[in-house]
């Protein structure tokens, strides 16, 4: 007999989890805007950007790429549109799972594989691409934060399936 309070917890969690990531990618999109907003409240003369000129200076030199880049060159934002449809389809994947978490197990593990990934994938392509330390770490918290969900959803699907 099926725990049906477990299997709607576990798919509590892993619709959770889907919701996170596909608004995660579709943050993607607007993304010219997104750093406007931010560069006016971080960036260079901004009260933020006085306290922590470092991260404003930052915040102003992303902003000035992304709006120069997306201005001349718009077909640029075309790779961050393909990001944000990668984070959707990804969220799809889980649907397998919701429906029966058990059988499709593996899916809750490929996405905690692809959470381990990020670290290494951050502090990699980081560094080649000249991006601040600590700007990777908020990079790297996405795996961290996205595993957490899914080893919940994963221990509680073991659970499930020793009750079978």
């Amino acid at each position: 007999m099926i725990n049906k309070n477990r299997l709607r917890l576990v798919r509590t969690i892993l619709i959770f989890f889907m919701l996170a990531l596909a608004a995660s990618g579709l943050t993607a999109i607007p993304l010219r805007w997104e750093l406007g907003l931010l560069d006016r409240l971080a960036g260079p003369g901004s009260a933020l950007g006085a306290r922590m000129p470092g991260l404003g200076e930052w915040i102003g030199r992303v902003n000035a790429g992304v709006q120069n880049g997306y201005g001349q060159y718009p077909f640029l934002a075309y790779g961050t549109d393909w990001l944000a449809f990668g984070h959707i389809v990804i969220a799809i994947s889980f649907l397998g799972a919701i429906k029966d978490p058990v059988r499709n197990r593996w899916i809750i593990e490929y996405g905690m594989i692809a959470c381990v990934l990020i670290i290494p994938w951050a502090l990699v392509f980081g560094a080649v691409r000249g991006i601040p330390p600590l700007w990777g770490l908020a990079d790297i918290a996405f795996g961290i934060f996205g595993i957490i969900p899914l080893w919940l959803a994963r221990r509680e699907t073991l659970r499930l399936e020793k009750s079978l």
